[in-house]
């Protein structure tokens, strides 16, 4: 991924920004003439839970940023300021609303939109009011752009780091660019939060001197690994197909060719859909169920080998903040039984060994403020509820200058996270 500004095509508009006309950048300026976090426009509405108004208010502000492609592209990020705090520090809170659909994110839900798969930002308020509580400011992106490029963890960074841009310019948030930040995720969450600290050095250089710290839950290292870990699983084999339509759109490949009837059958169901219609709808679905017989092996699928190994973390840089990983290694509670040779056992959707070989990467290529904990007996959805007060804890650490903790020489080894080599076709 560019540190700079991409060619001079914009991403095309979603038909989400269609409903909505604060999602259009409609300026005379070239959106490629202006610089990554410009504010675009800004609104004041009410923030929503369930689609109903609260008396909280929320800024939500349209802002260039870059595409997976490389693309200037505008987006959506939604600021909440606290009522205690006096806009010194801010929380940039990455959701896991993992969908295909750019309808369902944060900033749809917050200005009253409701939808199934515009849920889990609501959910998300369980972790977003002790952080007001505290004192903290809330920047909240719409990590997958106004695309849906699900899991493009490149385009998550930059949407991410030009979300913190925007709302350090914008004299509506209380914020400036001397305010500190820590960047926060689970899941797809995670995805954003990693790649952020991982391209912050490069990308947004301004943004990295503000960060004191990221922490996540629940992450995806190596998407390869990910796709034969939950093959045939009972619960998140529905991922593959979401992992599938979502490389293919954020990185303009066509896919269908390598499909089976099947496979293309799938594809349409959820090429709209989100993790809702993911998660338990399709039991013991395979890579092979998806693709041609040709292609049973997704190595052999050039384009899709490429895109995979873009989105591997073990090839990204390492972040130079300190940072709070937290993994569950239960999956078998959420029907994932397999440990296929060489990955392993993680919590349903996620590999353990790929993170834990994350945080040594991390430990052993000069960040040694990496601390690891792995829950062996909970799965994916369970670890939330005992990483959200801890992360907490450990930002409020990390704010108030704090040493940071490190596991740096006791976690145990993982998996390599070497680039996937092409297989011949069968």
């Amino acid at each position: 991924m560019a540190a700079t500004a991409g060619p001079a095509a914009a991403a095309a508009p979603s038909a989400a920004a269609a409903s909505d006309s604060f999602y259009t950048y409609d300026g005379s300026v070239p959106l490629a003439s202006l610089a990554p976090g410009a504010v675009l426009k800004t609104r004041t509405l009410q923030y929503h839970l369930l689609g109903l108004p609260t008396p909280v208010k929320a800024i939500q502000l349209l802002y260039r940023t870059t595409d997976a492609q490389g693309r200037p592209a505008a987006n959506v990020t939604t600021v909440v300021r606290s009522l205690t705090g006096d806009g010194s520090k801010a929380v940039s809170y990455q959701s896991f609303y993992d969908s295909l659909d750019p309808e369902h994110g944060p900033s749809r839900a917050v200005a009253g939109d409701l939808s199934l798969g515009g849920l889990i930002p609501n959910a998300e308020a369980l972790f977003l009011v002790p952080l007001l509580a505290q004192g903290y400011n809330l920047v909240i992106p719409d990590t997958e752009g106004q695309s849906a490029d699900f899991a493009a963890g490149p385009e998550y960074a930059t949407n991410t780091l030009d979300s913190i841009r925007a709302a350090t310019r914008s004299a509506a948030t209380g914020m400036n660019p001397g305010t500190s930040f820590g960047l926060m995720g689970y899941s797809g969450g995670a995805i954003a939060t990693n790649w952020a600290a991982a391209l912050a050095p490069s990308y947004a250089p301004e943004v990295n001197s503000k960060l004191v710290g990221f922490t996540e839950g629940g992450l995806l290292v190596d998407p390869a690994h990910n796709l034969k870990y939950v093959d045939g699983s009972l619960v998140w084999s529905g991922v593959i197909p979401m992992a599938v339509i979502g490389v293919s759109r954020s990185f303009g490949i066509d896919l269908k060719p390598y499909l089976s009837d099947y496979g293309l059958s799938v594809y349409q169901q959820l090429e709209h859909g989100s993790i809702a219609d993911a998660l338990g709808h399709y039991p013991g679905l395979t890579w092979k169920k998806m693709a041609k017989p040709q292609y049973a092996d997704p190595n052999s699928v050039p384009a899709f080998l490429t895109a995979v190994n873009r989105i591997n973390l073990g090839s990204a840089p390492t972040p130079t903040v300190p940072g709070y990983i937290a993994q569950g290694n239960g999956g078998v509670l959420e029907g994932t039984f397999g440990s296929p040779a060489g990955i392993g056992t993680g919590d349903g959707v996620m590999v353990a060994g790929d993170v834990r070989a994350l945080a040594r990467q991390y430990c052993a290529t000069g960040n040694s403020r990496i601390a690891y904990q792995q829950f062996d007996l909970l799965s994916h959805v369970g670890v939330p509820v005992v990483w959200a007060p801890q992360a907490l804890g450990w930002l409020n650490d990390r704010f108030a200058g704090r040493t940071a903790p490190t596991d740096c020489g006791h976690i145990p080894a993982g998996n390599p996270l070497t680039p996937e080599q092409p297989a011949p076709t069968s």
